[in-house]
């Protein structure tokens, strides 16, 4: 889930903070109902997205069955990963 979702200190990918709180209670519901349906957390690259569009995306990827969100969710710890190292090379 991501961290702006749940209470407590902020972490990476905190983008949604001020965001509408219907929207912020529709991700919760959506996170937990994808994974019940895949078995582990929904994991997008969040990076330059607003939570209105990482709803959309975590709604359309409910209908995916488990091979394809398991390589979508690979993928997405890719792009994740590129971004960590570009700022750690950065810096």
């Amino acid at each position: 889930m991501a961290a702006w979702l749940k209470p407590g200190p902020r972490r990476e990918g905190t983008s949604g903070v001020g965001s509408d709180p219907g929207t912020i209670q529709a991700l919760r519901e959506a996170n937990a109902a994808y994974e019940d349906r895949f078995g582990h957390v929904f994991l997008i690259c969040a990076s330059g997205r607003g939570p209105d569009e990482i709803l959309a995306e975590l709604r359309r990827r409910m209908a995916h069955d488990q091979a394809t969100e398991l390589e979508v969710a690979a993928a997405e710890i890719g792009k994740i990963n590129a971004l960590r190292l570009r700022k750690l090379a950065a810096a």
